[in-house]
């Protein structure tokens, strides 16, 4: 079993290793990555199906670091397609990116929280005839990864995870990993847990999950800022990656891409089902599927079933939502706005995510994100 896993875990990241080695080319090559087509268009035989009317020019966003690896494929087949247009999304962190949108100097920007109230008055000075509104474009699990040498396999449950991130379980053979993980060699090591540094969407689902799972062990409210004490902080989802790649004994939370591409063994979660449950875009699929739309109007955002024990569903996910003005966006940038997310919640732009380590929105939510997108103002 653990050397199916093993295997399993390898392939992925042989592929998303592909695909990260085909960004860097297309990065290098970015002075000239569009090509050039007889009459001047904007279309290309790799990505025909692209619209790209009423896009030009230069777009800026900014936000979630969890879905990067999504917009990095995103924009490469964009921009291959839309000759003339360039998309530029700086990964930092939901929380800047809100910022920076509210202050007006991002088209969209990415956040893997729902606009709070007072973020949504703060939108109304930007958006003049409207405010900002949540447009669901990503979902995936997020990813507890380990490095513990001489263990290729873990399983843990919300009361522990909530334990260990709250600095309550501090080695890796206490009683009551150990219990969930019979006949596993665990070593008398301490753990290292890594959080993230900054103001962060994935932060904040990881407090979804642990005070809806666990509710007697995680006491802080859901909040992007890292709220327990103890830990050891990295920056983005891709530093905490690396550090949990880096250091013996470690562990750390980030979305199931990084996992991939670093080759770094993921948690299986005991969620009091038949069986614990592997993050996969699958098993994230299972349990994104049961989400409400419970925004009002054109306002898309989803609320989540973080303490469900179907089949198969892994429960620690996230939604990365794309944030725009329903009406007053900029006349400049609102043709391209349109265009971009009008492919990445098409049929196409879902498709790609299964393969980087995301898991598309549901088809019933979709076609009300497309909709809502077509009419963006």
């Amino acid at each position: 079993m653990k050397l199916q896993r093993k295997n399993r875990l390898r392939a992925t990241a042989l592929g998303a290793l592909a695909v990260s080695g085909a960004l860097v080319l297309t990065a290098c090559g970015s002075d000239d990555n569009t090509g050039s087509d007889a009459d001047g268009g904007k279309t290309s035989a790799a990505a025909s199906n692209i619209k790209c009317d009423g896009a030009e020019g230069q777009l800026l966003a900014s936000g979630s670091s969890a879905q990067k690896n999504a917009m990095d494929l995103w924009i490469k087949n964009y921009m291959a397609a839309c000759t003339g247009v360039e998309i530029n999304y700086k990964s930092s962190s939901s929380g800047e990116g809100i910022i920076a949108f509210n202050q007006g100097t991002v088209g969209f920007a990415g956040s893997d929280s729902a606009l709070k109230p007072e973020e949504v008055a703060d939108s109304k000075k930007i958006c003049k005839t409207g405010q900002g509104i949540n447009l669901p474009m990503v979902g995936g699990p997020i990813a507890i990864g380990f490095h513990l040498e001489g263990v290729d396999s873990l399983t843990l449950d919300a009361s522990t995870l909530a334990k260990i991130f709250d600095n309550k379980i501090k080695k890796w053979n206490d009683p009551a990993i150990a219990a969930l993980n019979d006949g596993a060699k665990l070593p008398d090591k301490a753990i290292q847990a890594f959080h993230r540094s900054e103001d962060s969407g994935t932060t904040q689902n990881l407090g979804k999950y642990l005070g809806a799972a666990a509710p007697k062990d995680w006491k802080y409210e859901a909040e992007k800022k890292w709220p327990a004490p103890g830990g050891q902080a990295a920056s983005g989802s891709s530093g905490v990656a690396a550090q949990v790649k880096q250091v013996d004994g470690s562990i750390g939370y980030f979305e199931l891409s990084y996992a991939s591409s670093q080759a770094i063994t993921t948690v299986d979660v005991n969620t009091g089902g038949a069986a614990p449950v592997e993050a996969t875009s699958e098993n994230a699929s299972k349990a994104i599927a049961a989400a409400k739309v419970v925004g009002t109007g054109k306002d898309l955002a989803l609320e989540l079933d973080y303490t469900t024990k179907a089949e198969g569903a892994y429960p620690l996910v996230l939604v990365t939502y794309e944030v725009a003005c329903d009406t007053g966006n900029k006349a400049e940038t609102l043709g391209t706005v349109k265009s971009f997310l009008t492919y990445t919640a098409s049929e196409e732009g879902q498709k790609v995510l299964t393969d980087a380590g995301y898991a598309p929105i549901p088809a019933e939510i979709n076609a009300k994100v497309r909709e809502t997108v077509a009419g963006l103002s």
